[in-house]
């Protein structure tokens, strides 16, 4: 979900991703851009990177549309954020034809290190590893701008996200310390496998996330 502190329209669709993440077999998280900060609110969680990422989203499809609320699903479609239900029925038609994550990606704590297993599987085309930490929920006291004077509950905050490796069907295991995408204040990381074409992000392959019991590296 592609969202912003600063856009009247977004608190609906705020409160849908906190329904999706609750769904065990979803992986939902939440990318704050800062392209509404100059109507008065700086956004406390944008970053400039997700920005480019749903840029980066719209260019690979054809309706080439950037906007918030914007949830992307499974890397294939975009959909109005607040629109629930046209949400589910979207993700409902895609897992009857086949168009959901089925790469089973494994994720787990090892000492100070995350260990990230992908099995093989048959392939053509290469992928990004993704790895993103994201943070506890979240409630925002909104001092400017649109929604000014309200208190918008956030719920799996991406804070930062970096590609671990490259995958193209052979099985492998990446390890990197926890403190490098782990730290303090972290509350779970999310493992994303996705389609690149032309240097753009595409269909999610497989993805996981685990659940941080301490709250991140210190």
């Amino acid at each position: 979900m592609f969202t912003s502190q600063g856009c009247s329209a977004c608190p609906p669709a705020d409160k849908v991703l906190a329904k999706l993440a609750k769904d065990p077999n979803t992986v939902a998280l939440t990318f704050a851009v800062d392209y509404w900060d100059y109507l008065g609110w700086r956004d406390t969680y944008a970053k400039p990177e997700f920005t480019r990422r749903q840029r980066e989203y719209a260019r690979a499809r054809t309706d080439h549309a950037v906007f918030t609320p914007q949830a992307v699903l499974n890397g294939r479609e975009a959909a109005i954020g607040s629109r629930e239900g046209e949400i589910r029925a979207s993700l409902d038609v895609m897992r009857d034809n086949g168009e959901t994550p089925d790469l089973a990606v494994g994720a787990r704590i090892s000492d100070d290190r995350i260990v990230v297993n992908l099995p093989a599987k048959n392939y053509d085309g290469e992928a990004s590893v993704w790895i993103a930490g994201y943070l506890p929920p979240k409630t925002v006291d909104i001092g400017s701008g649109e929604n000014r004077d309200l208190a918008i509950t956030y719920v799996n905050v991406v804070d930062r996200m970096q590609v671990i490796g490259l995958w193209s069907g052979e099985a492998m295991t990446l390890e990197l310390p926890l403190a490098e995408v782990a730290p303090e204040g972290t509350a779970g990381l999310a493992v994303v496998v996705q389609a690149r074409k032309n240097g753009l992000p595409g269909p999610i392959i497989g993805a996981t996330r685990l659940a941080l019991q301490s709250g991140g590296s210190s």
